[in-house]
């Protein structure tokens, strides 16, 4: 086999001459782009606007408020998108036009893209201002600062011709833009809450519905596909932007919005702690002194760090939601729960003692309303609904006893908290308001693990006076916080359960010598377990679902004695209460099957291509001939490469294809012997992909290796995918290209895979035929219209393969209802209720 082959690097006055005609070809094609731009910058300039925006006088006729649309200015819906507030907005704005909009409308169309720009504008600006009108209407500090805002912003227009023109994107695109675009505009103006964020959020949805009326020929039907680590990172991105958000608020001091009101807990002390001493001596003062004491407790950075421990704890789970991580999600779904368990009774609270002002949030402030509760309680359950409802994408789990060291962790740094808390506080007699002992310092030590927050209707039994007593009150508890962060944080990124480095090393080592058949390579994939026999000259792969111990193939290892490694793990499986299950073996294996009285079935077929007298001659191999000889006219070459050694662009690229492969067919991603993208990161895996001269992919391969007595005798072929406006037959071309090259190299044969639920014999013939044989044929061609496997083995047979079967051995018939949801749950195992409908309605249209 040929070494990964380097990239070409071209000369970079060429490349940089190639990027210039580029980018001048795309503003060529964007006329209303630039000429919008080119009038950004020309009424700037004729009304004095560049350097602080349009002057009063300019203003009231241009930009978008409530009162200028009210003096019957209705222009302004529009005029506002073409004007900025000040010289960095406007340069702001010309990078995202320029970024952005160009782009957009090469993708669009000039007149689509025109269109787009005047409705999405008008269309955002007058929803902004019916919801600052309707947010006016009710007691809230909100709509009373939105009622005044006069706003100038040329983003929306932009914001909407983006969204819009992914209607005519490709899948992952489409579904990426629109995900991140609309829950940053979401969160932007629920927690900064400005006009112009809710112009820009109204504009973005006025382009999500305007898109496939503009597109309709090339809209694609919206469906809850895609794979499943483009869910995961979906889910966790809505979780750390309602994280994230509470966090902007808090240090945000121009913060307005809905859900901002964490920000009017950290407003001006107005008093010193000593001064706070004598004004809670005096019982006159008593409400004075609770105000004090909850201004007290809630200023400087201590305090802020520890309100928003919370929240970082939740974005350590957005990350491990990222990964997959079902702690993570019991993390995050908990965490949660107990917001809004503190919302909700701080609205209890409201209700009950009848008094707008006080609030186990937000304490007792003068501009308190029960508005300010609901808004968060309201994210908080949307947060908590779209955790609960996408819980099956959350099943890795780490290592047992991975979360017993997490708690003993924290366990340990809050005892180490407690000592040092009472031990130094006891010390600093000096240091607090009142009487600091030891009793004193226990009884107060639990409020030092709570959000101050959460505080502000108790007394405090201390408050600090002096610098050292104040480092102590404020960060004992934050310390906690912060080792029980960072003990989570590195729980998920602990290798999942099953697996074991040291056993990994075990397999790799039996792969090489003696080595497997051409499928063994998947016992290396991600959800297996390994048994070994007890000479260790033997390892079988597995993984247990319905009490079934299902295979991943045969086991790898010396085949004179595979016999008595197929009967002690079938002795392993009934010790533990399993039923073992062969799965995707070849004959040799159904052979020993049928000798000790087991069921076999075929479930599939492989198709081999013998290399040593290979010659793709005839009209057999015609079609195989032309993708070569298309390919060279049209300058695509096949690149050896593996996914660590291959440029950022060219990894970047099949990522994109693969997730757009996936998301496109709307159904959930098979796994367990098919792979996917974690694959392809397999050192050892080779890729082949097509490129044309400009490093654009056009298609993809995998190759997993194949290995006797520690020498590489042939490849496997396992991932492909092509993209879907690129190069035809690249699928053919790459096949091809890698039997030459494995030829050449000197191997002996390319294995294709095998094609699931198909085989190259009409089911019709042979006698021997059984029931069982008959039901996987049905569900061969009730599935094909779907995952298409039996066309996928036509399409190989352009190579004039030898078929070798592949099989299913099994101890007894009466298991095999059980067999079947352990392999649907292998294949499948995060499908949802959702996706089994669409899964049965595409199978029943057909």
């Amino acid at each position: 086999m040929a070494e990964p082959a380097t990239r070409t690097r071209r000369p970079v006055t060429q490349r940089r001459r190639t990027v210039l005609t580029r980018g001048t070809s795309m503003l060529r094609r964007a006329p209303v782009t630039l000429g919008l731009l080119a009038g950004l910058w020309i009424l700037a300039a004729a009304t004095g606007s560049v350097l602080h925006g349009p002057s009063r006088g300019v203003a009231h006729n241009v930009s978008l408020g409530i009162a200028n649309f009210s003096d019957g200015h209705v222009w302004v819906l529009w005029t506002s998108g073409l004007f900025a507030s000040r010289l960095s907005e406007y340069l702001l704005a010309t990078i995202v036009i320029l970024a952005v909009a160009v782009p957009v409308e090469n993708i669009s169309g000039s007149g689509r893209f025109a269109v787009s720009a005047v409705a999405t504008q008008g269309v955002g600006a007058a929803a902004a201002l019916a919801l600052a009108q309707i947010a006016s209407m009710v007691p809230n500090s909100w709509g009373l600062e939105l009622h005044g805002h006069l706003i100038e912003d040329p983003l929306p227009w932009v914001i909407g011709t983006l969204l819009a023109a992914t209607a005519a994107m490709p899948t992952l695109w489409r579904r990426r833009i629109r995900m991140v675009t609309v829950v940053f505009l979401i969160t932007t103006a629920l927690f900064a809450g400005h006009l112009q964020d809710l112009t820009r959020l109204c504009a973005a949805l006025a382009g999500l519905a305007l898109g496939p009326i503009l597109f309709r020929g090339r809209t694609h039907t919206t469906t809850l596909g895609g794979t499943i680590r483009e869910q995961r990172t979906l889910v966790a991105l809505v979780v750390a932007a309602s994280v994230l958000g509470p966090m902007l608020a808090a240090f945000s001091p121009h913060a307005i919005g809905p859900l901002s009101a964490l920000r009017e807990l950290f407003g001006q002390v107005p008093y010193t702690a000593r001064e706070l001493v004598d004004v809670c001596a005096d019982p006159a003062l008593q409400g004075e002194c609770r105000k004090g004491q909850q201004a007290l407790r809630l200023s400087g950075f201590g305090p802020v760090v520890a309100n928003l421990m919370p929240a970082v704890v939740l974005l350590v789970g957005a990350e491990g939601l990222r990964r997959g991580r079902r702690a993570a999600w019991l993390l995050a779904t908990c965490g949660h729960a107990a917001l809004i368990a503190a919302a909700a009774a701080s609205i209890i609270v409201r209700i009950t003692e009848r008094d707008e002002t006080r609030s186990l949030v937000y304490g007792v402030h003068r501009h308190g309303s029960l508005y300010q509760e609901l808004a968060p309680l309201s994210a908080l359950l949307a947060v908590l609904i779209v955790l609960l409802a996408t819980h099956r994408l959350f099943d890795v789990r780490a290592p047992r006893g991975t979360y017993r060291h997490v708690l003993l962790g924290t366990a340990a740094a809050a005892a180490v908290a407690l000592v040092v808390y009472v031990a130094v506080g006891s010390l600093l007699t000096d240091g607090f308001d009142r009487d600091s002992g030891p009793v004193t310092l226990l009884r107060d030590f639990p409020h030092r693990l709570v959000p101050p927050v959460y505080l502000q209707l108790f007394e405090p039994p201390v408050l600090p006076l002096t610098t050292p007593a104040t480092l102590l009150f404020e960060w004992a508890g934050v310390s906690v916080w912060i080792v029980f962060a960072v003990l989570m944080l590195r729980s998920f990124m602990i290798p999942v359960l099953g697996h074991s480095p040291a056993d990994e090393q075990r397999v790799r080592a039996l792969l090489r010598s003696p080595g497997g058949d051409s499928l063994s390579w998947m016992i290396t994939w991600p959800g297996n377990s390994y048994w070994f026999s007890d000479n260790g000259a033997h390892t079988i792969a597995y993984r247990v679902h319905s009490g079934v111990a299902l295979t991943t193939g045969a086991p790898v290892g010396d085949p004179a004695t595979r016999a008595g490694a197929v009967d002690s793990f079938a002795a392993y499986c009934q010790r533990n209460g399993w039923t073992p299950c062969f799965y995707s073996v070849g004959e040799d294996l159904a052979v020993i099957a049928r000798e000790h009285g087991w069921g076999c079935v075929q479930i599939a077929e492989e198709t081999v291509i013998d290399l040593p007298d290979l010659a793709f001659k005839g009209k057999k191999f015609q079609d195989v001939r032309t993708s070569l000889n298309r390919a060279t006219k049209q300058g695509i070459e096949a690149r050896w490469t593996t996914f660590a050694e291959a440029p950022l662009s060219v990894t970047s690229q099949i990522v994109e294809i693969s997730e757009e492969w996936v998301a496109d067919k709307g159904l959930p991603e098979m796994g367990f012997t098919l792979g996917g993208l974690d694959e392809l990161k397999d050192p050892e895996v080779r890729l082949l992909v097509a490129l044309d001269g400009d490093e654009h992919v056009h298609g993809v391969t995998s190759w997993m290796p194949v290995f006797r007595d520690g020498e590489l005798v042939g490849l496997t072929l396992d991932f492909m995918r092509r993209h879907s406006d690129g190069f035809p037959p690249a699928m053919e071309f790459l096949i091809a290209s890698a039997a030459l090259s494995s030829r050449e190299d000197g191997l002996e044969f390319l294995s294709l895979s095998g094609a699931p639920l198909a085989s190259a014999v009409d089911a019709s013939d042979g006698d021997d035929r059984g029931a069982l044989d008959d039901l996987l044929d049905l569900l061969g061609h009730t599935l094909e219209p779907v995952y298409g496997f039996r066309s996928l083995l036509t399409f190989k047979a352009k190579f004039q393969p030898r078929y070798r079967p592949i099989y299913m051995v099994f101890p007894d018939s009466t298991a095999l209802p059980g067999i079947g949801i352990a392999v649907g749950h292998a294949y499948l195992p995060n499908m949802s209720l959702e996706q089994g409908r669409q899964l049965m309605s595409r199978i029943l249209q057909r």
